[in-house]
């Protein structure tokens, strides 16, 4: 226990680093050698000097030191390694916790030549003498004692050196200068060792029955007394030799290769012996965990079940995409004997790791709708996995922060190690996307992104996360209809799905715009659509036609701001007098206007006509037609009774080439007979009233009034004012000054314009000569004015009425 645990493998000892202690820390390592001088490790050093430092299951951190490193104190069969480990939070070493560790092991006895393939070394160390010479000895050991003697003779007691053999030349390196091309050299009183890193450049890439290795041949001298002694220091360790078939690893490694055998000519195997980091396995622990080891005449097998109990799984990235690879660190004891060294000991550690494997995550919603809070599981994840961040609508945030927008983050953490994550956020949260389904239902979606990193290699992906939860929550959009008497009115209440619904009359889009352009209302305060439509307008539907009124229907239908699907329809129906269709003037001209019902779709407004059927319509609209004539024309019929003269005519649809009318609509003006006419009569012998011009200031003013009572007029903010067609303007003329009972004012003309300027053109006069227009579909009606409180002088003020009207050209509106 603790946080650092050491352990003695063999001619190895291993140093392993809790996660517990070092996770998430800087760390820098050191070896002590026996003068207390720290040597700090980097990876050259490390290779040159014995020493390896790797990860093992996730996040535990290992260190390795064999028996001859650098800075290992040898006495007899026991060697002692002392390290020192820095830790920090920062990446510069600052305010960094040191941690000391000395361990020594028992090692021995030595075998003749022993061979280490470290993960980033390989190591020959060989016994001080000089070996027996064999027959059929390799032929370019003269060339390599020429090579060697100069500088051995002339260098001091303990200097040697080395001659490397390569295909197109042999080189000779002092050892200053093997040490300086990351060479590791060494001797004890009975071992010579030669350590070499995998990116020297004296390695060669050989083949032995299809399997690469790396291997260098040298020749290592030194002096001893009087003596120049040389002794073979080849080393080879393999490359590749792993293969994966059926779920299973299967790694191969040739016996006795050229660079090992050369000048042996016999071969006997003494051990194999096989395990997983670094320690040995019996047959029966092998058979356990289902491995298989088989040794044969030219080459050693181990076949190891992907998934096996020794390895261990860890999370990777390819392409983006997560998965997992399956790692297993076996090592491989070969022990031979042959007539040149007698017993060799090769220990190979081979670190194997399975391709890319793409793993499926589970995402899970298990949202709690009485709660409204939505609940999404992702997983499952190995313990080398964090999340890091999230991405919600476009932004960025990391897992703490990430509460600020409604997202709660916590892991799941099971018994076999790995672990899932929980994402809670609120159904209300504004980065929730709502959609209306059907009915009361809405669909709520959670669309966020979540970043992981992977210790300790530092590699990210992301997973998006898009879940959907249906809730029963939806408040549609209701309304109320109603009439007054010229209006069809609708009020919707919005509810929580129409916030991007529009408003549609049949397929015509009801915008403000729009709105305005034919003279509807239209407010919308986000809580509340009104709408009013006239009730002769071409967006209205007349349904059918009776003495006692005209039902007229409007249909209102809310759909999709994106899709312009259909979501909710409303409608209002009203019966509305007839007589807002027909005017019977005094003068015998009668205007009326008719309708084009729905049950008639064919029916062209401007083919309809009088019983004459050369009257024809005087304005046209899509569904409406009027016309306008006098009593005695377009075969309009007359009768009588005591009290009353009735006129009777009717307006009729015929389809082409058929003379009986498939549309017919009659009606009738009535004229009183007998009325009563108070004139005036004054004798002729009365001189006439004679009126002399004058001159003088006057103050005039003219107001708008609301009502008929002339009791509130419009005051200036409420300008303007805004009327439907043939509703009623309330006008009074009021002289200001002079306040003299002897003055009457009379109105002469009074026109309107289409532009505020009163010479514009066109213009339609109200008042002619002090009296009505004639010519006016609804003639100007005066009304009388009494004395009152704010009315002290009744013939200084005139007051009339005007139907609202509109200026036309044909059959187009005029505007300004």
């Amino acid at each position: 226990t603790g946080p650092m645990i050491s352990e003695c493998l063999g001619n190895l000892l291993r140093i392993t680093l809790s996660a517990e202690y070092f996770e998430d820390k800087y760390l820098s390592f050191s070896v002590i050698d026996q003068s207390g001088i720290a040597w700090e490790l980097d990876e050259a050093m490390a290779s040159q000097c014995g020493y390896t430092v790797t990860y093992s299951n996730w996040r535990n951190i290992e260190f390795r030191a064999s028996a001859l490193s650098c800075h290992s104190r040898l006495e007899k069969d026991m060697f002692t390694v002392t390290i020192q480990i820095k830790a920090s939070h920062t990446p510069d070493m600052k305010n960094t916790a040191t941690h000391l560790k000395s361990a020594s092991c028992r090692y021995g006895p030595w075998s003749p030549r022993e061979l280490v393939c470290e993960s980033n070394y390989m190591e020959v160390s060989v016994r001080r003498e000089v070996p027996q010479t064999v027959k059929d000895f390799i032929q370019d050991e003269p060339d390599d004692w020429t090579l060697a003697f100069p500088e051995a003779k002339a260098g001091e007691a303990s200097v040697w050196q080395i001659v490397f053999h390569q295909p197109e030349e042999k080189k000779a390196l002092l050892v200053s200068d093997a040490w300086s091309a990351g060479y590791g050299l060494n001797t004890t009183d009975t071992r010579v060792l030669l350590r070499i890193p995998y990116t020297a450049v004296q390695i060669q890439l050989v083949e032995a029955q299809g399997i690469t290795f790396s291997a260098v041949r040298s020749s290592t001298f030194y002096k001893q007394r009087w003596m120049i002694l040389m002794v073979d220091t080849a080393v080879a360790c393999p490359v590749d030799g792993v293969d994966y078939a059926n779920k299973t690893i299967i790694w191969t490694v040739p016996k006795y290769i050229q660079p090992l055998s050369a000048g042996a000519t016999s071969f006997k195997d003494v051990l194999v012996e096989a395990g997983v980091d670094l320690h040995k396995l019996s047959a029966k622990e092998m058979a356990s965990r289902k491995y298989v080891l088989s040794n044969d005449l030219n080459a050693i097998t181990m076949k190891i079940p992907i998934g096996a109990e020794g390895g261990y799984y860890k999370t990777s990235v390819s392409s983006g995409q997560h998965g997992t690879k399956y790692t297993i660190n076996l090592f491989l004891e070969h022990q031979w004997e042959d007539n040149k060294w007698g017993l060799t000991k090769h220990t190979i550690i081979k670190e194997i790791e399975t391709p890319f494997e793409q793993v499926e995550l589970a995402i899970i919603n298990n949202s709690n709708l009485s709660a409204r809070l939505m609940n999404v599981t992702v997983g499952t994840f190995l313990p080398d996995v964090e999340l890091v961040n999230l991405t919600i609508d476009g932004a960025t945030v990391a897992v703490p922060e990430a509460v600020q927008h409604g997202y709660l983050t916590y892991e799941i953490r099971y018994a076999n190690g790995s672990k899932a994550y929980v994402i809670q956020v609120p159904f209300d949260a504004p980065s929730i996307k709502k959609e209306y389904m059907r009915a009361d239902v809405r669909a709520h979606t959670l669309n966020v992104t979540l970043a992981f990193i992977i210790h300790p290699t530092s590699e990210t992906f992301t997973v998006p996360v898009i879940t959907v939860s249906t809730v029963k929550d939806a408040v549609l959009p209701s309304a109320r209809g109603f009439c007054d008497g010229r209006n069809l009115r609708l009020i919707i209440t919005r509810g929580n799905v129409d916030q991007n619904w529009l408003p549609f009359i049949s397929d015509w889009h009801l915008t403000p715009e729009a709105a305005q352009k034919y003279n509807y209302s239209l407010r919308d305060n986000g809580t509340h659509l009104a709408i009013s439509v006239p009730f002769l307008s071409s967006h209205v539907n007349y349904e059918d036609f009776h003495t006692s009124g005209i039902k007229a229907s409007l249909h209102l239908t809310l759909k999709d701001g994106i899709t312009l699907a259909n979501r909710r329809n409303f409608s209002i129906s009203c019966r509305f007098s007839p007589s807002e269709l027909i005017q019977c003037l005094p003068n015998g001209t009668v205007v009326i206007t008719t309708v084009k019902l729905v049950g008639i779709a064919d029916l062209d407004t401007s083919l309809l006509v009088l019983r004459d059927r050369q009257c024809k319509p005087s304005l046209v609209t899509e569904k409406t037609a009027t016309f306008k004539f006098n009593v005695n024309t377009c075969g309009t019929s007359r009768k009588f009774n005591s009290t009353t003269m009735i006129y009777e005519n009717d307006v009729l649809y015929f389809r082409p080439g058929n003379d009986t009318p498939v549309y017919q609509l009659k009606f009738v003006c009535s004229y009183a007979i007998k009325q009563t006419v108070d004139i005036r009569y004054e004798s002729k012998k009365n001189p006439p009233p004679s009126i002399k011009p004058g001159f003088g200031s006057l103050a005039l003013s003219l107001k708008l009034f609301k009502e008929k009572s002339y009791s509130d007029p419009y005051q200036e903010s409420e300008y303007p004012v805004v009327k439907y067609l043939r509703e009623s303007l309330y006008f009074e003329v009021e002289l200001l000054q002079p306040k003299d009972a002897r003055l009457e004012l009379n109105l002469d003309d009074c026109w309107a314009t289409n532009s505020r300027s009163q010479d514009s053109l066109p213009q339609w006069p109200i008042l002619i000569n002090g009296c009505e227009n004639s010519e006016d579909s609804y003639r100007t009606v005066f009304h009388e004015v009494n004395y009152s409180i704010r009315v002290k002088f009744p013939q200084h003020l005139k007051r009339f009425e005007v139907r609202m009207f509109t200026f036309v050209q044909g059959t187009t509106l005029l505007q300004e």
